[in-house]
């Protein structure tokens, strides 16, 4: 495993450059001069704008308007947590308040993602948030790597499975999925071999995923651009070939991950 800590303003020294096409994934401090950060509750959408003003303007015109496409589908292949660390929810005005300081965590498959995001953050030290600045005085940077066919993930971002369904009256209504239903576990494994093809253009393993839930998985609603998602929060233990785990630890299990869902933790491995 590569572990790096990079202090702000400071340039990527060769060291790092060297680590050349390895797939990383990023662990930012982030802290504020104030004592509060103050965000709208459902702050998924602001993270991911702030990603994509801290990667290069043609890697953020590619993902957002093509990205890697499997059949009709097209995956961004980045992923990030929610903000981790002390806060309190205000029901009444739906905000949050965070005590910093506050991690935030970023993976991709994506080499020139994870360097371009380097290179925008440590040249500035600071990113926007909805309307606040907070300041990043460190990233940690690690490679997590699957070295045999299971793997422990703790699920830091909700991860979202689902199918979308016509009415008998029209329209069309969404069913979501939680760990431990047959299709959630469906879903999950469908989602992995798509992801592999479309970022390798290559068949993917043919060898079954299996889910084990090792503690009682927690709900939670996000609202994301006036959609009401729901994703499901838990640890599990993976079982399968080791490409499609690593697939999963880099770019995140089931759909929405660009959205900041799925971000996992690779937390053991047997």
């Amino acid at each position: 495993m590569i572990l790096l800590e990079v202090p702000v303003n400071k340039h990527l020294n060769d060291n790092f450059l060297s680590t050349g096409g390895v797939k990383l994934r990023l662990c930012l401090t982030l802290t504020s001069q104030e004592p509060q950060i103050l965000l709208p509750i459902h702050y998924n959408h602001y993270i991911q704008a702030a990603i994509y003003n801290n990667i290069s303007s043609e890697l953020a015109r590619f993902l957002h308007e093509r990205g890697y496409i499997y059949k009709n589908r097209s995956f961004k292949f980045f992923t990030f947590s929610r903000l981790l660390g002390k806060y309190k929810i205000n029901n009444l005005d739906k905000t949050i308040t965070f005590y910093p300081p506050l991690k935030l965590y970023i993976a991709s498959p994506i080499p020139e993602f994870c360097t371009s995001i380097m290179n925008c953050i440590l040249g500035e030290g600071k990113i926007r948030i909805y309307d606040v600045w907070v300041e990043v005085n460190n990233i940690s940077v690690d490679k997590p790597t699957i070295e045999s066919d299971s793997a422990i993930l703790n699920i830091i971002s909700p991860v979202v499975t689902y199918s979308t369904f016509n009415k008998p009256s029209g329209g069309k209504y969404t069913c979501y999925y939680q760990p431990g239903e047959k299709q959630f576990a469906s879903q999950i494994e469908e989602n992995l071999r798509k992801k592999y093809i479309a970022y390798y253009n290559r068949p993917a393993p043919t060898e079954k995923i299996n889910i084990e839930l090792l503690n009682k998985p927690h709900m939670n609603i996000t609202t994301y651009k006036n959609t009401v998602i729901k994703g499901y929060s838990c640890k599990i233990k993976l079982y399968g070939p080791r490409e499609l785990l690593q697939v999963a630890v880099d770019a995140g299990l089931g759909a929405k991950n660009s959205q900041g869902f799925g971000c996992v933790e690779l937390e053991g491995r047997d």
